[in-house]
């Protein structure tokens, strides 16, 4: 029956979640958004990146905006910490392994599409957004779905999917990638990890959005940073191979690849598929979960915050993917062991480069895994406390999933967990459907509020500004 079960997920995962039927799903919803929108991520995208990195280091004033709220820059840092790492490495690898050199072209596409649906789906998180019995302002995909759709259970099923997706690849999948990382580095045993990386986990996410937040805002920028001079230092000793890279890169996305060494070759239909879908599981565009951390950010409008959607999406995929692309393609290790493995390949490409390199992806692993790890807790927690809103047991139930997830950080660092993974696949990939279908029903209010703050995005709005007019709600 097990054994039925898992083929059936891994059929779902490969077919339909993360196979031809996504993308396509994905690829429209951006078309079309980026139609109701007028493009203006892309037309506007001066204004993208001023009122990003002009306010990166900008803090909330938690006596005017309440309890809960956190800084732009600090939302953007804890949707950062959920996307970054074992997508930008391992996943960047495993693209290039299986797909070609092509992959990575048709991931700059997806990010594409993934910079327009974050817009769209942090400006309606932003717009939807509300307060907690504690008076934490709260939002995501569940809020503006019962808000703005006033479609109940279909919120309900959404928050269903993200709780159990945070089991998977929130909390195990990332503890297993921490402690396999700093075992086979460092040779720390994997239940000493175990119990370190729960311990710590268990004293950031009892502070809630606020303390998550604080650390996020520290340990992405550093890894971030870390990571990417690590990156650069490999590029500059490679800088003869870089032209030929990119070239083969532009080539293989329409004529795929031929067999090469190990190397199998791949179709352009192939290498389509799999860059595509390493897009949207990295950069989380379509999803869900990254609004739910963006919703608690301190702004003057819905849209402004839609910004730092886009510029999530543009930092993740185009600039951290396509370092790690360039560093495994200039290294020309991608077809010459079809036995090496997805990280160890990421490894290798740095350590043959510059002496130490591999510690550089150990080190990036182990950040940006802790980081995720935390991140997924809040997204979680969220969606628990949906589940249970209405229900005296509300505060006991977050408390249950907390030691429940702390627990799960434990197993994550001492098991295999190959079944889990399908798992994490398969609620990733489940989360996004009703997501996808409220920014389509949602488009006109998009539409709206994208028209009202690209009117004169220079204005600062009252943080009290009432956006009512501009929203349709059903389900106050």
């Amino acid at each position: 029956m097990f054994d039925f079960l898992m083929s059936a997920i891994t059929a779902l995962n490969d077919n339909v979640l993360w196979g031809v039927p996504m993308v396509v799903l994905m690829l429209g919803t951006g078309l079309f958004l980026l139609f109701i929108t007028r493009g203006v991520v892309f037309t506007r995208f001066n204004v993208v990146m001023r009122y990003t990195t002009k306010t990166l280091f900008q803090r909330a004033d938690p006596r005017a905006a309440g309890e809960g709220t956190i800084s732009p820059f600090q939302a953007v840092c804890t949707a950062l910490a959920a996307t970054l790492g074992t997508g930008n490495i391992v996943g960047v690898a495993l693209a290039v392994a299986t797909g070609g050199p092509g992959s990575i072209f048709w991931l700059w596409l997806s990010a594409l599409a993934g910079m327009v649906i974050k817009f769209c789906e942090v400006t309606l998180s932003v717009a939807y957004r509300t307060r907690n019995e504690r008076g934490e302002i709260v939002g995501g995909p569940m809020y503006y779905i019962a808000r703005g759709l006033g479609k109940t259970w279909l919120a309900m099923l959404f928050a269903a999917f993200g709780f159990l997706a945070s089991f998977g690849i929130g909390a195990s999948v990332q503890a297993n990638s921490l402690a396999g990382s700093v075992n086979a580095t460092f040779g720390v045993p994997l239940p000493v990890i175990g119990i370190v990386v729960a311990l710590l986990a268990g004293l950031v996410l009892i502070g809630g959005i606020t303390r998550i937040a604080q650390i996020t805002e520290k340990l992405v920028p550093f890894a971030a940073i870390f990571y990417l001079a690590g990156a650069a230092a490999v590029l500059v000793v490679n800088a003869a191979e870089i032209p030929a890279a990119i070239a083969q890169i532009f080539r293989d996305a329409f004529t795929g690849t031929a067999a090469t060494g190990g190397f199998l070759g791949a179709t352009v239909m192939y290498a389509c598929r799999v860059g595509m879908s390493r897009g949207v599981f990295t950069h989380e565009a379509g999803m869900g979960s990254a609004p739910i951390a963006h919703a608690s950010a301190d702004t003057d409008h819905p849209a402004r915050q839609g910004l730092w959607g886009t510029f999530e999406v543009f930092f993740d995929s185009i600039v951290m993917c396509t370092v790690t692309g360039l560093v495994i393609l200039t290294s020309g290790l991608w077809h010459a062991d079809p036995m090496m493995s997805e990280g160890a390949m990421s490894s290798a490409a740095f350590g043959q480069s510059i002496p130490g390199g591999q510690y550089i992806v150990t080190v990036g692993l182990m950040l940006f895994a802790f980081a995720t790890l935390i991140a997924w807790y809040y997204y979680g927690e969220k969606c628990v406390e949906y589940l249970f809103r209405r229900s005296r047991g509300m505060r006991a139930a977050v408390r249950v999933y907390q030691v429940a997830y702390v627990a799960m950080v434990f197993a994550g660092c001492v098991t295999n967990l190959d079944v889990v993974w399908e798992f994490a696949d398969c609620f990733n990939g489940l989360m996004a459907i009703p997501n996808l279908i409220a920014l389509i029903a949602l488009s006109p209010v998009i539409r709206r509020l994208a028209a009202d703050f690209f009117r004169d995005p220079d204005r600062r709005r009252s943080r009290d500004a009432d956006y009512s007019g501009l929203l349709s709600f059903r389900d106050k």
